[in-house]
């Protein structure tokens, strides 16, 4: 793992940085997890996102054929480095980071030449349809189904924990296609547009009075068997290949140093009495040991890229990056609220101490990153049998 660029590398960093400088006055956004995902939001962002489609850096290490840049997974790995370091967004979102990828893997040539160009074009909103009431962490226990009828497949069932299905245009989804199978053995992957009869979203609040979340019902919906990604009922697989892609990325890592020199640098513009930072060594303790840990993530994340630059995809060190970030996320927003005292406990968004709860809503948010894209367990297992070769419990 060499974490020094090559001059090529080098020169391609300052093409970046001068693109942000040029067009990234409109692209720094930091609203809530839930308006995040908004028409409005995406409104605002048009611009950058049309200067981004303009020089193929939607996706840039995508091969040309299907807009991409044609660029190495280590440029990629730049351009999203660059873009977290500086607080721009990127526009990809599920399309770009999960489905896309997994598309150029298992999907067919005509779903490619579909989906492909839209989600460059930004064209295309995508959530996806994993969790189930009865099946979150083991997740193959899931049971919607989806039975074939010819040229389609009849689906029926419930879907949960469905981040911006309110306002997605498509999703992608694991149903069951052969409950006589075990468990991991019949499932299939499938896409359709959220518009499909028979397809209701219920947006869900959370604890942080966003709704991110939402549940999904099917009732009788009809989708084409060319939508299937991938054989029948070898649709886990295809899923697999899509979580190690949604858990390799580098963004989060670098998103958290940015996140801690926020912190640092909104806390001395607050008044004295309204923080400890004069008072507490043991807060100034904890702050440089996430400080310490950020380094950490972004190491996992150089690991990450270096598995892909040389054509591989990362599973369980994937799985290593995903644990340490969420959990580091949730140590973050703790230290957060210690920094304010008892102000850091006051959610109130009318009112100027603790950044008009700032960080009690930081809190209460980073609940759910242990939880979302696997649980921590889940990755532990993961890290355990497939990476240190440990038996099966």
């Amino acid at each position: 793992m060499n974490l020094k660029d090559t001059p090529e590398q080098a020169t391609f960093r300052e093409e970046v940085r001068a693109f942000i400088r040029e067009h990234g006055s409109s692209a720094r956004f930091e609203g809530d997890y839930e308006s995040g995902w908004s028409p409005e939001a995406r409104e605002r962002m048009k611009a950058w996102r049309e200067a981004i489609v303009a020089r193929g850096w939607v996706a840039p290490a995508w091969p040309k054929q299907y807009g991409g840049a044609g660029m190495s997974p280590v440029e990629q790995f730049i351009l999203n480095e660059e873009f977290a370091e500086h607080g721009v967004s990127n526009v990809g979102g599920f399309g770009v980071m999960m489905i896309g990828p997994t598309l150029m893997v298992h999907g067919s040539e005509e779903q490619k030449a579909e989906h492909l160009p839209k989600i460059l074009r930004g064209e295309v909103v995508w959530c996806q349809g994993w969790s189930e009431p009865s099946a979150g962490s083991d997740l193959a226990s899931l049971q919607t189904r989806a039975i074939r009828d010819g040229d389609e497949y009849v689906l029926n069932g419930q879907k949960i924990w469905t981040s911006g299905a309110q306002y997605a245009h498509w999703m992608y989804m694991l149903a069951r296609t052969d409950p006589d199978a075990p468990k991991h053995r019949g499932i299939s992957l499938l896409m359709f547009p959220m518009k499909t009869p028979g397809v209701s979203v219920r947006p869900l609040v959370n604890m942080a009075n966003n709704a991110g979340f939402n549940e999904v019902f099917f009732e009788d919906v009809r989708v084409p068997v060319k939508n299937r990604v991938g054989e029948e009922n070898r649709g886990w697989y295809v899923g697999m290949t899509l979580t190690d892609f949604e858990r390799s990325g580098i963004g989060n890592a670098v998103g958290t140093q940015r996140r801690l020199e926020g912190i640092l640098k909104r806390a001395k513009e607050r008044p004295a009495h309204e923080t400890v930072l004069d008072k507490a060594n043991t807060w100034r303790l904890q702050m440089a040991d996430r400080w310490v840990e950020a380094e950490i993530a972004r190491l996992f994340s150089y690991h990450n890229i270096t598995i892909q630059a040389r054509n591989l995809i990362p599973n369980h060190e994937a799985s290593m990056s995903k644990l340490f970030t969420s959990e580091l996320g949730q140590r973050i927003a703790a230290t957060n609220l210690k920094l304010y005292g008892l102000y850091g406990t006051l959610w109130d968004r009318s009112r100027e101490e603790a950044e008009r709860g700032r960080a009690a809503d930081g809190y209460l948010q980073a609940v759910s990153s242990t939880i979302a894209g696997g649980t921590s367990e889940v990755q532990r297992n993961i890290i355990a049998t497939r990476g240190l070769g440990l038996p099966r419990g």
